[in-house]
């Protein structure tokens, strides 16, 4: 069985793929990869076994990644939560895993990851776990009334009506507008926790390459905005990715309402399932925050071939010190140090 590779970007095999296969999601789209593309300059790549001119059967999406600070790797995907390999055979993994291989040799490659929704044991023989997080996904099969029902009392639901009762006006969409508030904010977050903020131009290569799938959500306290959140929309699922707030206003339950009406609408577009997206397993604040929207917890477990080093600068101590270094500058230098930073992280 051969294994050949592809641009998802140039062949339009991979869009109708996706199309058809329930597993494809907001990171497998030519949108991310475009977005991707633009702001970092990474490669995308596809492997498959289904030949030129076949319709695909199976496949799996990377990025290259070329930096000479982190090292080459192929990442499935990079800045994503997770993107599940699409290979349902036993026998198409073992092939592709092993192509995977020869291509760490060929390139002089650090290491290939892939970053699976869900465990992935056909691949176990290839590759090794890497990193471990936490993944909640809430259901919106339940009527509203129950999903409101299943908020924690204390931590949301009273929040969310503290909200209201303030006055919080919310907006959504994708304005230019509603991108300056939301960076305002993600910077004032960016350098609460000391670290650099992702480049203003992700966020509009995202918008421009996603489209009416990308929404900003914003809350404003007597026309100031306090706090916004960016949610992503595919086939049936609704996907959290950033979020951010001014901590002066954390009393007002600004975040808990933007997640409220977030929800509200997935249901208006007849959406089934939330993705809250992953968590650091040490970040107790944000666990509890996502479990106490009634979402549901698993383990999210990404794979590496070679197995990861004790000590690596990508994900390591180097990088955490670097982040935080970099955490402490003024405001303009903290995004340049973002836009300097975040193309050699994937």
């Amino acid at each position: 069985m051969a294994v050949y590779s592809f641009n998802p970007l140039e062949d339009p095999r991979w869009v109708e793929f996706g199309k058809r296969h329930s597993r494809f999601s907001i990171f497998h789209t030519t949108g991310w990869l475009k977005a991707l593309c633009q702001t970092y300059r990474y490669e995308p790549i596809a492997f498959t076994t289904s030949p030129p001119g076949a319709g695909l059967e199976n496949g799996i999406v990377f990025c290259r990644i070329s930096s000479w600070l982190t090292g080459r790797r192929l990442v499935s995907l990079p800045f994503a939560d997770h993107c599940e390999p699409l290979i349902e055979r036993p026998e198409e993994c073992e092939e592709i895993v092993d192509a995977l291989s020869r291509q760490i040799g060929s390139e002089k490659l650090k290491y290939v990851e892939i970053r699976p929704r869900s465990a992935h044991r056909r691949f176990e023989s290839g590759m090794q776990e890497s990193k471990q997080f936490c993944l909640h996904v809430l259901d919106l099969g339940l009527p509203l009334p129950d999903i409101f029902r299943r908020f924690q009392k204390d931590s949301t639901q009273r929040k969310i009506r503290r909200a209201e009762r303030e006055g919080l006006r919310y907006e959504a969409g994708r304005s230019p507008a509603l991108l300056k508030e939301f960076y305002r904010l993600s910077l004032l977050t960016r350098r609460r926790h000391r670290l650099p903020p992702q480049p203003t131009e992700w966020f509009r290569n995202l918008i421009a390459c996603l489209g009416d799938r990308l929404r900003i959500h914003v809350a404003f306290k007597d026309g100031q905005a306090i706090a916004s959140i960016l949610t992503l929309r595919y086939a049936r699922t609704m996907v959290y990715k950033y979020g951010c707030s001014d901590a002066k206003f954390h009393k007002l339950g600004a975040m808990p309402l933007l997640f409220w009406k977030a929800i509200q609408e997935a249901k208006e577009q007849g959406l089934q399932e939330f993705d809250l997206g992953r968590t650091d397993s040490d970040n107790a604040g944000l666990l509890a925050f996502k479990g106490h929207l009634g979402a549901t917890a698993s383990s999210l477990t990404y794979l590496r071939s070679p197995a990861p080093r004790r000590w690596s600068l990508t994900e390591g101590q180097g990088m955490r010190i670097a982040l935080r270094v970099m955490g402490h500058l003024p405001g303009g230098l903290l995004s340049t140090a973002g836009r300097l930073l975040y193309k050699h992280i994937g």
